[in-house]
């Protein structure tokens, strides 16, 4: 059996992040009011993306991940221009932290 993570374009400019186990049935749900929750209240909804996972666990990963990428990384994500991507990923640097009790003193 196969999964999918997948992202919509929703009225108003936001994306959707979800996984399924049958992306053709849930785009029904979606299409005919369904399922309640943010879609819904964002329909119309287009599916821009879509990738196929072997397993739930790692669909849901997926989803986990893209959740919190940047609209401009998503946007990336949905032309498939993988040297954004990796680009985007990169600038995103952790500051060390202030706080870390040190006082070298």
């Amino acid at each position: 059996m196969s999964f999918w993570t997948y992202m919509l374009h929703c009225r108003g400019g936001y994306f959707y992040v979800g996984h399924t186990d049958n992306l053709e049935r849930r785009m029904a749900e979606y299409e005919s009011g369904a399922i309640c929750g943010f879609v819904r209240d964002h329909w119309p909804a287009s599916l821009v993306w879509s990738e196929t996972c072997p397993t739930r666990y790692e669909a849901l990963e997926m989803e986990r991940r893209i959740k919190g990428w940047s609209k401009v990384k998503k946007l990336a994500l949905i032309r498939g221009d993988w040297e954004a991507i990796s680009m985007l990923a990169k600038k995103k640097k952790v500051s060390p932290s202030t706080s870390s009790g040190r006082t070298d003193e």
